[in-house]
């Protein structure tokens, strides 16, 4: 009976167990990108500049929409307007020359009318839409630039935490085997056959592989919060990354579509439409449709002749404009442009080259790497069947303590060339492909 219940208190420890491992989700990468894409706090201002991009474009277009004002005013002359007006007007027997001064009008004057202005033709304003409609462009690129930053911190921090775990699954299988052979040396001092330096020696690489376990653990945790800062969960949340390393063991590039150039390439599209607006600034005329219709009132208040009487007045018409000489501030700007352009040109040259350069220098170290990850797992399996010799030398007399400790280290930097080796390699190939703009998730679907 007691028998039974040990192995009913061992099942529910297990099966409790076993559902606190299943209620911690595994995060892939591919999970952690997408949470990223809807509350990374980066792409949520960029999604807002967009917005205000969008907001200026139609900002720009509402110029064109007629518009629609009222004006009115009120004025109380305390002295009416003096006009002279030529005698000979009424008296052709007059000299000329001869004035007369004479005052017109009555103090009271109202004024109502409302006002509609429609642009025809306006270079500027047309010129105002282009470019807003490029900077939106422009925007929308920069928006990409900041996605696949984000995706590039992600990936790199998930691919650091997953080399962090395979470094604390070598530690704990060396902690294993250190803790054997602790056990088997502590037996044999009990028994005189080994002096207590070896057992010595052996506790202190017990005690400093157990304290690079706490440093490496500490380094884990931190990853993990850097991952959540990233994605914009809250770092109070358990996560779970996936230790499975996925190697895409290729070089080739599906295209070479780099962010920064596309960027460059859009400024010079912006630089181009503020030029050409210049340019029609300079030479095209503006056209506006104008129409008016109001009251004007004029009132006098001496008695006995007070009165208040309004008159309708109306108008529609064309205006035109033309700049026939506005100083040398516009070639200046004009002058201004053109330089800019060409060192936008010249900028998209040398970021170029300097592209083509990288990607040529990350795939000669990609082809490296790979051989390497190759030749360091095999350098793994010697050390390890190196380290098992030996100890099995050591319990039958023919090698020393220390040549277990010598093969036991040799393990340990295997391992560690090992990491480092698929470090190099995962760095590397995702510089490869934030160079050719293929680093986002969308584009491995």
């Amino acid at each position: 009976m007691l028998v039974n219940t040990h192995k009913l208190a061992l099942s529910l420890i297990l099966f409790l167990g076993w559902n606190t491992v299943q209620a911690q989700e595994v995060w892939t990468l591919k999970q952690c990108i997408g949470v990223a894409n809807v509350y990374n706090k980066t792409l949520q201002i960029n999604k807002n500049s967009i917005e205000i991009s969008n907001q200026r474009e139609l900002e720009a277009k509402s110029n064109l929409i007629p518009r629609l004002t009222l004006n009115a005013d009120y004025k109380y002359f305390v002295e009416l307007p003096t006009q002279l007006m030529p005698l000979n007007a009424l008296n052709p027997q007059v000299p000329e020359g001869q004035f007369r001064e004479l005052q017109f009008g009555v103090p009271h004057n109202i004024g109502a009318n409302l006002q509609l202005t429609l642009p025809i033709y306006n270079p500027q304003i047309y010129g105002g839409i282009r470019t807003s409609q490029v900077a939106g462009e422009m925007m929308e690129l920069n928006y990409q630039k900041s996605v696949e930053q984000v995706e590039y911190d992600i990936t790199n921090l998930y691919y650091n935490a997953q080399i962090v775990q395979h470094q604390l699954k070598f530690i704990d299988s060396n902690l294993i085997n250190i803790n054997k052979l602790l056990s088997s040396m502590q037996l044999l001092q009990e028994q005189l056959l080994v002096k207590g330096t070896d057992v010595n020696k052996i506790k202190l690489q017990k005690d400093q592989l157990e304290t690079q376990r706490d440093l490496v653990s500490n380094k884990y945790s931190q990853l993990l919060n850097a991952l959540k800062l990233n994605m914009g969960i809250e770092l109070g949340k358990e996560i779970v990354i996936d230790p499975t390393i996925q190697f895409q063991i290729s070089s080739e590039a599906k295209n070479n579509n780099n962010i920064e150039v596309r960027i460059i390439k859009s400024q010079n599209s912006l630089l181009n439409s503020e030029l050409k607006t210049l340019n029609q600034s300079r030479y095209l005329p503006s056209f506006n449709f104008v129409a008016s219709y109001g009251l004007n009132g004029y009132g006098y208040d001496k008695k006995p002749h007070e009165f208040l009487k309004f008159y309708q007045v109306g108008f529609v018409g064309v205006q035109f404009s033309y700049p026939l000489f506005s100083g040398t501030v516009l070639q200046r700007k004009i002058n201004q442009k053109k330089l800019e352009i060409k060192n936008n040109e010249l900028q998209e040259r040398l970021v170029t080259d300097k592209n083509n350069m990288e990607i040529s220098n990350i795939s000669n170290q990609l082809t490296v790497t790979k051989k390497v990850i190759v030749n360091t797992e095999n350098q793994i399996e010697q050390a390890r069947k190196i380290y098992e010799q030996t100890v099995l030398q050591q319990k039958q007399g023919t090698a020393t303590i220390t040549d277990v400790l010598l093969a036991d280290n040799a393990l340990r930097e295997a391992q560690q060339n090992y990491l480092s080796a698929i470090i190099d390699y995962l760095k590397a190939d995702l510089e490869f492909k934030k160079l050719t703009g293929n680093i986002s998730m969308k584009n491995e679907e």
